[in-house]
């Protein structure tokens, strides 16, 4: 027998959107050594099983690779995961200050009970944020933070007390302090012009011992796995050092208890010595050092403070320092000379303007072409420095941090500046590499069918519409961003985001088909299987029974034990309410009680008899 070929998995009797544009279709594969073996018809894969090949049944779902999100902070956000309280995705302040009280009642001192980003106040139903005074009201003793994107902080009284603010307490540089007529902080601390007062004062508050950091982790990826992500390019964070901080994620990936391909960058710590921190990491570290599971990949999002332009749309644009060009010179200089990839922060095209300034001095010096370098956010970029980022080989990371502030960025800057912000066709046409993925934790949540929505629609989670159709994306085309897409940013493109033979086997099954259902339920949408090399390592409903074994939790307060994930305490609100309301006996099993989510299906619900075969569903029962 040939067992070279022999399949160790076959996945069959599903709808694989393959994005291979040639063979964009299939209904079975066949994986070895984690990486496909195959991609084709049921009939066709059936024929390399054996005996001992295990067949799993996808019962005609629709299959996604799976998403490969170019930009979130998953190594800083696992150490904290199970301390925080999530406010992503909840639809009231009501219900988010309901949350809060019950997770006060339960959290010990000297704990905090933190809401670390993840939401906008423009996704509450009252359009507002909590109010200081609800906040104390509800938690006089125990410590509360809550960091509304990176513009600003709420703190009560107890936290102010456990941080140590008070009237002698000057302004940081960078931020302020609000305080009332007799100069005493109110709680409301601003990021003015940079978010560093946020970042130092959650770092402030009280961690997670290592052993739970370790759980922690595990379960943030799992939550991860569970809206089909396969796949991060972590980019360092304020407060993260390596290697003191890479140590619990380090410890996961030798103990090969990893649930998420990881490709790592180092973001600098201290301004001033920006050049140290790098000479010492490109010392210690070689791109790509490392596994299929867990990488180097290079320098940034932060290379040097001075070139921190960061994106508070409340705000006016900061001016970035004079000292920019030669310190962002030496260490892109650096970086080059030493081929290791970089990525920088670039929200403002006026930002931009001076890096490619910088890099294409480097570049006369130590080419950049191939180095696959590449630009974080770019929401106002311009199409000349589109020209001059393809001139020079790099790449776009894009974000859907416009779900999140594109009210308050039409706000300052109108309605007709946001049609194209980001100019994601001009980047597609210049023919620059872009890639999709979140900036969560904190600016944005780390759902990234939220993501898909914002790409397809053009509208914040607030409900507003920014974009006209013309700068929309299909949903095909916004799921290659972010899988095909973004396997370039970590120097994979061609090893995985496409289900194709020799490619990791990474992919989603999803409960409903992503291509036919109702924009709005795309925002509800997440996996009920996903699989990384092969290995299915998240099973929900009718694949509960190829889930691992349930993690523990620890702490025993954790929120994550009340709440869940995204937004799961608003989805069983809704559902709740959607029972109570409904005139019908008995809930569908595809739409439950929302049975008005059928009739806006794109599925030709005309015929009842091939509607009811196909999906299933009793809503005309």
């Amino acid at each position: 027998m040939n067992t070279v070929n022999t399949p160790d998995k076959i996945f069959r009797n599903g709808r694989f959107t393959t994005l291979d544009r040639k063979n964009p279709e299939a209904s079975a594969v066949a994986v070895k050594d984690g990486v496909f073996l195959s991609v084709g018809d049921d009939a066709a894969i059936m024929k390399q099983a054996t005996a001992s090949t295990q067949v799993v049944d996808l019962k005609g779902k629709r299959v996604i690779p799976g998403f490969i999100d170019s930009h979130l902070h998953i190594i800083r956000g696992g150490l904290s995961y199970l301390l925080e309280l999530r406010w992503d995705g909840v639809p009231d302040v009501a219900t988010a200050l309901g949350m809060l009280k019950q997770q006060v009642a339960i959290t010990p001192p000297p704990q905090w009970v933190r809401v670390v980003g993840g939401f906008t106040e423009h996704q509450f139903a009252e359009k507002r944020l909590p109010t200081l005074e609800e906040i104390n009201a509800i938690a006089p003793d125990t410590p509360v933070f809550i960091l509304h994107l990176y513009d600003r902080a709420l703190l009560n009284r107890a936290a102010l007390q456990a941080c140590g603010y008070d009237k002698n307490t000057p302004d940081p540089p960078g931020g302020e302090i609000q305080r009332d007529s007799g100069g005493h902080p109110t709680g409301l601390l601003i990021a003015r012009p940079n978010a560093m007062i946020l970042y130092a004062t959650l770092a402030k508050g009280p961690k997670l011992a290592p052993e739970d950091q370790l759980i922690s982790s595990r379960h943030f990826m799992r939550e991860l796995n569970r809206l089909g992500v396969t796949s991060v390019i972590d980019a360092g964070g304020g407060f993260q050092n390596y290697p003191e901080d890479y140590q619990v994620i380090e410890q996961l990936a030798r103990d090969k208890q990893l649930t998420i391909r990881i490709a790592y960058n180092l973001f600098t710590q201290r301004p001033g010595k920006e050049l140290e921190d790098f000479r010492t990491w490109t010392q210690l570290l070689k791109p790509g050092q490392g596994s299929p599971m867990y990488r180097h990949n290079g320098a940034g999002e932060m290379l040097v403070f001075s070139a921190a332009d960061f994106e508070d749309f409340r705000e006016p644009r900061p001016d970035l320092a004079a000292s920019l060009e030669d310190e962002l010179y030496r260490v892109a200089r650096h970086l080059a000379e030493n081929r290791w990839p970089f990525r920088i922060h670039g929200t403002y095209d006026e930002s931009i303007s001076r890096f490619l300034d910088v890099f294409e001095r480097v570049n006369a010096e130590f080419p950049l072409d191939g180095l696959n370098w590449f630009i974080d956010h770019a929401e106002t970029v311009t199409q000349r420095n589109l020209d001059r980022i393809k001139a020079l080989g790099g790449g776009i990371a894009i974000q859907h941090r416009m779900a999140y502030q594109g009210e308050d960025f039409v706000a300052r800057y109108g309605a007709k500046a946001a049609e194209a912000t980001p100019p994601i066709h001009r980047m597609l046409a210049t023919g620059i590499p872009v890639g999709m993925g979140t900036d969560a934790t904190r600016v944005a949540s780390y759902n990234p069918w939220i993501g898909i929505y914002w790409l397809a629609t053009g509208k914040t989670v607030g409900g507003l519409t920014l974009y006209p159709p013309a700068n929309r994306l299909s949903r095909e085309e916004a799921l290659r961003l972010y899988t095909e897409g973004s396997s370039w940013f970590s120097t994979e493109h061609g090893k995985k985001g496409v289900i194709v033979a020799g490619q990791y086997a990474d992919f989603a099954v999803l409960p409903e088909d992503m291509m036919t259902i109702a924009d709005d339920d795309l925002k509800n949408l997440k996996a009920v299987m996903t699989v990384v090399g092969g290995e299915i390592i998240y099973g929900d409903r009718e694949f509960k029974e190829f889930d691992p074994p349930a993690l523990p939790i620890s702490p025993s307060w954790s929120p994550v034990i009340r709440y869940d994930g995204y937004h799961a305490a608003a989805r069983q609100a809704h559902a709740n309410a959607m029972a109570q309301t409904c005139a019908c006996g008995t809930a569908c099993g595809i739409h439950g009680h929302a049975h008005a989510r059928a009739f806006q299906s794109r599925v030709p619900a005309a015929d009842l008899k091939s509607f009811w075969g196909v999906l299933g569903c009793s809503c005309w029962a």
